[in-house]
């Protein structure tokens, strides 16, 4: 038996390799193949495109070479990888090696059925098969998997795509993609597990991944995204630094499809870690003749307080800021941090050291096909030359984002010729800023309105802005045509033109007014916060359609009158937002002088600002108020030059019914002075944050007074109204959302009350 196991191994080897050739698929081709010989022929066989020598050439075998099954075998491995076949088979005949091939077909035409919340342009650019292109299964079933994907990222992930041929003449096909898309899938539930401090309904108003619900109809923040997931992990982690938790981690995100998969229930599995104070708060530095303790004013972090990672990273901007000011071009700051577990105190050490020695090189501009680089490199706050500064970069890409020109941004700092030098890398994405707008609303002091807006703000690519608008409302009409150079002169000027024709209908004073006329202005930043604007204006106003019965003193201004105005708005910004203020402040002087040249001289001076004050968590406390005085110079004051208040600006009169009255015509005279203050507090009403809507609790209180005029009919009463009431604001989807009730609780006799104010409006 020991000397048969040798020959058994080998037979039973020789019988599996034969078993395993897919040449010896049948004994006759085995026996044939078996035999050896030398290949005389190789005979290509059902090739229609594709020329026999292509077959020929995948091949490891010529003419002349023996049958050798295993070369064989790799020959036909090689022409299936080509993908150009559906079928290859090899026989022998004689001495001859015929290659039986079946071509796959080519693609005619692709088509998408079933689609309608993807275009059909979106769904061929992610398709790589295309016509006239070999159609092959496994092509085919990656595409449908590429499209499954780009549904997913869409929401949709019971979407389903099937593929389906139509044989064509000629071994072609039509490819069609049988499209089921699917109900968007939401977020049934987002849930938390290990959060102590904070409530679910507080940490969810701090992710960006909200829960389904009907109302969210107009919002994508409801559909399941991966990468909005990890975005909200970096979201609760920076929530939780700025609270004085630390050692935050988010252990894990899990995302379960329910059972019909209509939603996923997402789970944020945390460990919160206790709460950390900050401890001791220094600062050292090896700099010559650098004070430190003069920086400790400029520090938000303070002993005592809740950590906040947030407020260190303000100390470093703030210190670089400031230091760089002080002459230190060169600041490197770091925040040394001292965790004392035992006591939960993080103690800070702001470490200024000198920083290496870099100088801007270059600015490569990249992206700008039409926008000219002047307009960009303008806006930078380093120029080439310039000691690099790490703030300013940041401000240079603010800057270059607050033009509205571009899609992106991106600002990146890059090694330069040699180690002090640096270059300044940006790329931008363009985007359309022409822009055609449309407009509806109502008010109550206007009515309802409409506008149309033709508007280039980036004209040429130079930076320019021009507009043209059409505005219609129950009381008022307007045509204006403005331009704007922001650079004029090659400064940091802004200058511009307007041509205008504004009619209005005067209701609570009986008149029509027209004015036509041409505007020159310019404007430039005296500081970051600080903007100034001179003005000039020339108009013909003409007062007419004055009623028969309206006062003697509108009658008597019946005409035309040419004025000619040179003003100047001082304007102090330091508001967090200009649209949903929370905290800051805001200052305007304006001042207009009326009279060289033209029929009517004045001088106008208004003193206006408002303070917020952030109240808990989401309460603002707004302080107001306003300040006007005018007096014709050599004349009296003109009623339509005069201050109104009322309607919006004073809620619970009507527009002008808060100063000087015609008593017996029932007319608004406006007043040469007037003054009003503003208590109100805004705060969320329960709702959904996406809502934006916001309740308020507001105290008007003011008047309009001095109407150059002491006859019997006329009352003038500098005393104070005061009114009271409640209103709510709406962000909504449709146009900003007005709605105030008030209520005068100090009043004159001859005012005129209004209960409703409203405005609403919108842009298509």
């Amino acid at each position: 038996m020991r000397a048969l196991r040798p020959v058994f191994c080998g037979l039973f080897l020789a019988i599996a390799a034969f078993s395993l050739n897919p040449l010896a698929s049948s004994p006759a081709m085995a026996q044939s193949i078996m035999q050896g010989g030398l290949i005389e022929e190789i005979r290509i066989e059902g090739a229609q495109r594709i020329d026999p020598q292509t077959v020929r050439s995948y091949m490891l075998v010529d003419p002349g070479d023996q049958f050798d099954p295993l070369r064989l075998d790799e020959s036909l491995k090689a022409i299936f990888d080509t993908g150009l076949f559906a079928d290859v088979t090899l026989r022998r005949e004689g001495n001859t090696l015929v290659v039986d091939v079946v071509e796959n077909p080519i693609i005619n035409r692709i088509a998408f059925e079933g689609n309608d919340a993807i275009e059909d342009g979106e769904l061929e650019g992610e398709v790589e098969l295309r016509p006239r292109v070999v159609y092959t299964r496994t092509r085919v079933q990656n595409d449908v998997q590429r499209m499954l994907d780009l549904y997913r990222r869409n929401g949709r992930f019971a979407a389903r795509v099937e593929p389906k041929i139509i044989e064509l003449p000629q071994n072609r096909v039509d490819l069609v993609f049988e499209i089921n898309e699917g109900e968007v899938t939401g977020i049934k539930s987002v849930n938390f597990i290990g959060n102590r401090a904070f409530s679910d309904g507080s940490l969810r108003s701090e992710i960006s991944t909200t829960e389904s619900a009907w109302y969210r109809f107009l919002s994508t923040d409801d559909t399941y995204d991966p990468d909005r997931l990890n975005f909200d992990r970096e979201l609760l982690r920076r929530f939780y630094l700025s609270e004085g938790y630390a050692d935050f981690r988010v252990l894990s995100v899990v995302a379960e499809l329910d059972d019909d998969r209509s939603g996923f229930i997402v789970t944020f599995t945390m460990d919160e870690g206790p709460r950390y104070d900050f401890g001791e708060v220094d600062l050292t530095t090896t700099l010559k003749d650098l004070n430190v303790e003069q920086l400790r004013g400029e520090l938000q972090a303070e002993p005592g307080d809740v950590y906040d990672a947030t407020a260190v990273e303000a100390d470093v901007d703030t210190l670089t800021d400031v230091v760089g000011n002080l002459g230190y071009a060169f600041v490197d700051i770091r925040p040394r941090t001292r965790r004392d577990r035992e006591n939960l105190t993080i103690g800070i050490t702001y470490d200024i050291q000198e920083g290496p020695k870099v100088f801007v090189e270059r600015i490569d501009i990249q992206g700008n096909t039409r926008t000219l680089d002047r307009v960009i490199r303008r806006e930078f706050r380093l120029v080439e030359g310039d000691a690099f500064n790490a703030s300013k970069l940041r401000r240079s890409r603010q800057r270059i984002e607050n033009l509205g020109f571009f899609r992106s941004v991106n600002v990146q700092q890059e090694p330069g010729s040699a180690p002090d030098r640096s270059v300044m890398k940006v790329e931008v994405e363009e985007q359309s800023t022409g822009e055609i707008t449309i407009g509806a609303g109502i008010s109550t002091s206007a009515g309802p309105l409409g506008n149309i807006q033709l508007r280039e703000r980036n004209l040429l690519g130079r930076g320019q802005d021009l507009r043209l608008g059409f505005t219609l409302s129950g009381s008022s009409s307007q045509i204006d045509l403005s331009f704007t150079e922001p650079y004029f002169l090659d400064r940091p000027i802004a200058a511009g033109f307007d041509v205008f024709r504004v009619t209005r209908e005067f209701e609570e004073s009986d008149f029509d007014q027209q004015r036509i006329g041409f505007g020159l202005r310019a404007g430039y930043d005296l500081t970051e916060h600080t903007r100034h604007v001179v003005r000039y204006r020339l108009e013909r106003q003409e007062i007419s359609d004055v009623d028969d019965d309206a006062s003697i003193l509108i009658r008597s201004e019946e005409g035309d009158t040419l004025r000619s105005i040179v003003g100047q708005d001082l304007t102090w910004d330091r508001r967090d937002n200009r649209f949903d203020t929370r905290e800051g402040y805001r200052l305007r002087l304006s001042n207009e002088v009326a009279g060289l040249g033209g029929d009517v001289s004045f001088l106008r001076n208004t003193l206006e600002g408002d303070y917020y004050v952030p109240v808990l968590e989401s309460m603002t406390l707004r302080f107001g108020g306003e300040f006007g005085y005018m007096f014709g110079i050599g004349e009296d004051t003109r009623i339509a030059d005069r201050f109104f208040i009322g309607g919006e600006t004073f809620r619970g009169f009507e527009p002008g019914g808060a100063g000087p009255r015609d008593v017996e015509a029932d007319d608004a005279l406006g007043g040469n002075t007037y003054y009003k203050g503003t208590v109100e507090l805004s705060f969320p009403l329960g709702l959904p944050e996406e809502f934006e809507i916001r309740g308020r609790l507001f105290t008007d209180i003011g008047a309009s007074f001095d109407a150059d005029s002491d006859e019997d009919f006329v009352e003038n009463s500098a005393a104070p109204r005061v009114s009271v009431g409640p209103g709510i604001s709406w962000r909504s989807p449709f146009g900003p959302l007005r709605l105030d009730i008030g209520f005068p609780i100090v009043k004159e006799d001859f005012d005129e009350e209004q209960l409703l104010s409203f405005s609403f409006g919108t842009q298509f």
